[in-house]
């Protein structure tokens, strides 16, 4: 299975892509989408949103997995995650490529064994994990989190252990 994993932003969206399964993914590639801020919003989701479709169409996924909504306390912020992460979900879905989400405490869990985990402690088990040969940035981490969480919830054997919602 060929995974497109994302963790949606406005400015900086993370994303990777992760072949194979739970005992032995490969990564292909990963990536963070900067968007400069004196863009307009729109123009950045449009920007996320265009850059995803290349993504999809270079490494042809099977199946899409993207961070859940979190809990923030500013009505501002939640509502420009929900844009970017629809804008995410659009180039899935203008692709007809299945989304599954993870709520991010859950991708935690399943990558670093605590679901309160922080970013530097994601990019190293990722890194550990994944066998790469540097850090990557926090928001690719953070993708290929994500992607290694998809990988273990389609795993039968381990597939109780997270809660995967088809988007």
């Amino acid at each position: 299975m060929r995974v497109l994993a994302i963790d949606p932003a406005v400015r900086n969206t993370g994303y990777a892509v992760v072949e194979g399964d739970a005992r032995k993914p490969v990564v292909l590639g990963y990536e963070v989408i900067s968007i400069p801020d004196r863009l307009p919003q729109s123009a950045a989701l449009a920007a996320v949103r265009g850059h995803l479709a290349r993504v999809i169409s270079q490494f042809q996924p099977d199946e899409v997995a993207v961070e859940g909504i979190i809990y923030v306390q500013s009505h501002r912020t939640a509502i420009s995650m929900g844009a970017a992460r629809a804008a995410a979900l659009i180039a899935a879905a203008d692709s007809g490529l299945p989304v599954y989400e993870y709520a991010p405490r859950k991708v935690k869990m399943a990558v670093v064994g605590k679901g309160t985990a922080d970013k530097s402690q994601v990019a190293f088990m990722v890194r550990a994990l994944l066998g790469l040969a540097e850090t990557p940035p926090p928001d690719a981490a953070d993708a290929l989190a994500i992607a290694l969480a998809h990988l273990q919830a389609s795993d039968p054997l381990k597939a109780r252990l997270l809660d995967r919602r088809m988007v």
